[in-house]
């Protein structure tokens, strides 16, 4: 039987696109059964938007991806740098990807601008953390897919091998 397909953030697989040119990778007892129980798919939706490697950070500023998405708030860098349209074509991009390869769940990087879900950075700069999606967990939210962070890694697991009521 064909394992389903997990959307996980490059920089949780060891990939070097994080802002500051650095990886994340996961460090988690379950890791290995998330490697067997899913094919895993790498992307960056920063690095799909065409942003380079490295680049300044960013957050967002007045809201979360989903007010991003409908034009209400940016994210931007500590300079000022409006990269909204860079961030948003990226999730559009991982989307897509997303969905071409039938996937159900996304594993992203927590707190980030593009990927955290449930907490992101508040747009100070300042390592404040507010409630909230990113710009690609948002995205794929509204989509039907179900999106979890590195901490989760047990939780997707479970949910995993709960029959769908």
């Amino acid at each position: 039987m064909k394992k389903p397909t997990l959307l996980v953030s490059a920089c949780l697989l060891g990939q070097p696109v994080r802002y500051d040119g650095r990886a994340k990778p996961v460090d988690s007892p379950h890791w290995q059964a998330l490697r067997e129980r899913f094919e895993l798919l790498p992307a960056c939706p920063e690095c799909l938007g065409g942003l380079p490697t490295p680049r300044a950070p960013a957050e967002i500023a007045g809201g979360d991806g989903g007010s991003v998405l409908r034009g209400e708030a940016m994210v931007k860098t500590e300079a000022g740098e409006d990269v909204s349209a860079a961030f948003a074509a990226g999730a559009q991009i991982m989307r897509q990807t997303a969905q071409r390869h039938g996937c159900e769940h996304a594993l992203l990087k927590a707190n980030s601008p593009s990927c955290g879900n449930r907490r992101i950075y508040d747009g100070s700069f300042t390592s404040t953390l507010r409630e909230g999606d990113g710009v690609a967990a948002s995205l794929l939210r509204q989509h039907g897919i179900q999106v979890w962070n590195e901490e989760e890694i047990a939780s997707l697991l479970q949910a995993m091998e709960t029959p769908p009521r």
